[in-house]
């Protein structure tokens, strides 16, 4: 259930020079996606406000990502946290409304919507102007530091490079996402200053300028550090990576769904499994993939924005990409569908077999060391082995119809365009140029010719030469 008394700010403006990358580090994706659009899922799935994002280094990039889904402010100059959260009054309007405003990080991707939920039922029921979420870790590093009182309140937070060595002690640190009362933010953002060791305008000022008002403020401490995890290096998007594909299969698996070794697959978030599917380990889905009740996908199995259905076998080393796979079809081992691949119900693509732009109707057969593509496939065909769709003339791209019930031998050559009527043979060895009937045999092989005794006759005269 989302809110419409909340609105939401997700900072978005810095480059991540630590990535080492031309891309900003928002745009990086994480388990198939964006790390900022898992963000946007998170703001989405808690009001009912677009979300403000706060732009600047590649503005156009990051809006061409995020489209209608958000609202935009822009950050010319990166002056700090503080500063970045004051571009965004003017999208709440004017005089600023009397409601929360959630604040989030762009490259902080791992928050669960209940633990912002609890942040946000907390402020609220303490009569809080501000909360924060907060963590308690060995390796305080560069986080700032939450500094109490002796009753425990919360009296301010001291960014790293400005504590006392007494306050680099503490090892509670300030999480990086808040929750305000709107007026009072902008009340205390326009009070801040640049006297700090970074010469930046500090959002967590505004939690001291609160509390020295008479103000309450709060924090709340996360049970699991990785919530507030940041993308600042490769090592640290791997880490985000890892935790989102961890939690997406766990949840597949309380769906039902089988990974034989959870640990050792790849799934991105927008993957739906059913339920009774065994998933093998080494196998990676990824995009719109999705996949039927009681399938088996076994090890090293790599699909992208396919479409599986009930009761499909997909195995060992199968690749896939923008293919459809009817129900209780069978596919590989070392198969390869292309772009535009569509198998019916009950189709058998076997081993080494290679088809691109391919539409196979149901029950038909194409076993081994194939290549079907720009083709028609009828109902119950049966294509040999070796045999190939001579589908591109050097210039142009022609399309192969193989008719229901056709019969194509082992080691024959298609040369479209051409049509094989239903029911009917080609004999294996064939190099088809042009269209056969219903029913009809092709062939076009050199009649065979067999000369009795010639064999040993060579061997005779071999021996005869010393060879």
């Amino acid at each position: 259930m989302t809110e419409q008394n909340l609105e939401t700010v997700i900072l978005a403006a810095g480059l991540g020079t630590r990535m080492k990358s031309d891309t900003i580090k928002i745009l990086h994706r994480a388990a198939g996606r964006p790390i900022i659009d898992h963000v946007l899922d998170l703001a989405g799935s808690l009001s009912s406000r677009k979300p403000i994002v706060v732009v600047g280094h590649q503005r156009d990039a990051v809006m061409a990502n995020c489209g209608e889904r958000a609202r935009y402010v822009v950050q010319d100059r990166q002056l700090g946290t503080g500063h970045a959260v004051m571009q965004a009054g003017p999208a709440l309007g004017e005089p600023i409304p009397d409601c929360s405003v959630l604040i989030l990080s762009g490259d902080v991707p791992l928050t669960r919507r209940e633990t912002l939920a609890k942040l946000i039922e907390e402020h609220r029921n303490n009569g809080n102007a501000g909360t924060l979420l907060s963590m308690v870790t060995d390796e305080p590093a560069m986080y700032g530091r939450i500094v109490r009182d002796e009753s425990g309140e919360l009296m301010r937070i001291v960014e790293a490079k400005d504590a006392s060595p007494e306050e680099l002690e503490i090892r509670e640190v300030n999480g990086g996402i808040y929750v305000f009362e709107a007026p009072a933010l902008f009340q205390f953002l326009s009070t801040l200053s640049t006297d700090n060791s970074q010469g930046e305008y500090y959002l967590t000022d505004v939690i001291a300028g609160l509390k020295n008002s008479g103000r309450k403020v709060g924090a709340v401490i996360t049970n699991d550090p990785v919530e507030t995890l940041g993308v600042n290096s490769r090592a640290e998007l791997a880490m985000v990576e890892s935790e989102l594909v961890r939690r997406h299969v766990e949840a597949l698996m309380r769906e039902g769904v089988t990974f034989r070794n959870p640990s050792a697959v790849s799934v991105d978030t927008s993957v739906r499994i059913g339920a009774d599917t065994i998933v093998g380990p080494f196998v990676t889905l990824e995009g719109s993939t999705t996949i039927g009740q009681h399938c088996i996908i076994e090890p090293g199995v790599h699909l992208k924005n396919v479409e599986v259905g009930d009761h499909v076998t997909i195995r060992t080393s199968t690749v896939a990409e923008d293919a459809t796979i009817g129900d209780h079809a069978s596919v590989g081992p070392f198969a390869h569908l292309r772009p535009g691949t569509v198998l019916g119900k009950s189709v058998k693509v076997g081993n080494f077999v290679e088809t691109k732009k391919a539409k196979f109707g149901e029950g038909a057969k194409a076993s081994h060391l194939s290549y079907i593509g720009d083709a028609e496939v009828g109902a119950d065909a049966n294509i040999g082995a070796g045999t190939i769709t001579c589908n591109y003339d050097g210039v142009n791209k022609h399309k192969t119809t193989i008719g229901a019930g056709a019969f194509i031998g082992s080691d024959s050559q298609l040369v479209a365009p051409v049509t094989i009527g239903d029911g009917a043979y080609v004999g294996a060895g064939s190099t088809v140029t042009k269209d056969v009937p219903p029913d009809a045999l092709a062939l076009s092989r050199a009649p065979q010719k067999t000369i009795a005794g010639w064999a040993s006759k060579r061997r005779e005269e071999m021996k005869k030469d010393g060879k």
